[in-house]
Order: structure tokens, then sequence, then C-alpha cells
């Protein structure tokens, strides 16, 4: 038999998805007011894409301040400030949020491969949407 030269076209064209996808760190280099996450967080609420996937580092080892110990809270304190912003702050665009953890997370754990983040404190009604994975991972984004 004859193989087309080219696949049938489909009837339905498949949905399209608008996938954002950033990595950090997501603060500056002179400060940890993570200035640059609250840019992509507008971002986020102007295109409300469908999955926005987000690597860290969350809050990095080797910033200056981080390594010389001046954050106005503990290392944990200010990790879980920066998931809840990230969290409240693609809440309106309804995005489903993937956080992904790298080796340079001051508050994750230091091997590899690295586990999902631990975050007890997700609010409910973000549970369905925010997806805690292991680094490496595999994402079918269907």
């Amino acid at each position: 038999p004859k193989t087309p030269l080219f696949p049938p076209k489909l009837l339905f064209p498949p949905e399209q998805r608008m996938v954002l996808v950033a990595c950090g760190p997501f603060t500056p280099s002179d400060g940890v007011a993570f200035e640059p996450l609250s840019d992509l967080l507008e971002v986020v609420a102007r295109d409300r894409p469908d999955v926005c996937v987000l690597f860290g580092p969350f809050l990095d080892a080797k910033h200056e301040q981080v390594e010389s110990c001046q954050l106005l809270g503990s290392f944990s304190d200010v990790f879980r400030l920066c998931l809840r912003t990230i969290i409240e702050g693609t809440r309106s665009a309804g995005s489903q949020l993937v956080l992904v953890p790298s080796l340079r997370d001051v508050s994750h754990d230091f091997v590899y491969p690295q586990p999902p983040f631990s975050f007890p404190d997700l609010p409910k009604e973000d549970r369905a949407r925010v997806l805690l994975v292991p680094e490496p991972c595999t994402l079918d984004i269907d």
C-alpha cells in the first residue's frame, strides 16, 4: 500500500496550550527582595498561561546575603514566603503551577535526584492546581 507523504489532517485541531517556563534565581544579585519574581507574576497575570513551570533555585544558596546569613528570617521562613507569593500570585490566572527544585535551593535536600518540595501549608484551594515535582522529572502536558 502507498504511504501518504503527509499525515492526514485531524478533523479538529488539537487544543493549544500556553506554557510559561522560568528558571531561578528569582532575586537580583544585590538583594533578596524578589523583584524579578514580582515581574514574572505580572507576566503570568497578564498572559494567563495554562501551565506555569518554575525551576529553582527559589532561594539561592549561592546568593551573597544567603551565604552570609543576612536575611530577615530563617531560610525556611523566607523560602515559604517565596512559595506563598508564587502560589497566591498565580491564583487569579488559574494556571496549573509546577514547582521544580534546584540543588542550589538553600532550604531543600542537597541530594540528586531531588525529592519534591514539602509544603504542608499549601492551601486546600490550590492543591488541585499546584504540583510539586522531583528533579529530574518528566511532565506530560496534555
